[in-house]
């Protein structure tokens, strides 16, 4: 038996965590991910531009998704919180480029507005 029921992953070490939440955790079955923030690991900076933090936010998924040993092609389903509907058509041309660049892409997707 295992010391600890699941897998946890960080890989976005240098990204202040806000709270005490993991960045994503292994189930047995099924992989999840927190949600991400547009906030460039590296440095710390977040981009003015909604396409590029849609890009962002994804290359952050992504980091979270091969830590765990799978591949952005293995996602099942992501969900999108968009403040502005009219920043909608570039949010999903990000995900349009993340997804078909992607073996196996693409995935499914369920955008929300509030």
């Amino acid at each position: 038996m295992k010391d600890k029921p699941y897998d946890y992953y960080h890989p976005l070490t240098r990204l202040l965590l806000s709270g005490p939440y993991v960045q994503g955790v292994n189930l047995g079955a099924m992989t999840i991910t927190s949600g991400q923030l547009p906030i460039n690991p590296l440095d710390g900076t977040m981009p003015e531009d909604i396409a590029e933090q849609a890009r962002q936010s994804l290359e952050n998924v992504k980091a979270i998704v091969e830590a765990a040993g799978l591949t952005v092609g293995q996602i099942v389903k992501t969900t999108v919180f968009v403040k502005d509907l009219a920043d909608f058509a570039a949010i999903n041309a990000a995900y349009e480029a993340f997804l078909y660049r992607t073996p196996g892409g693409p995935f499914r997707r369920a955008p929300v507005w509030r």
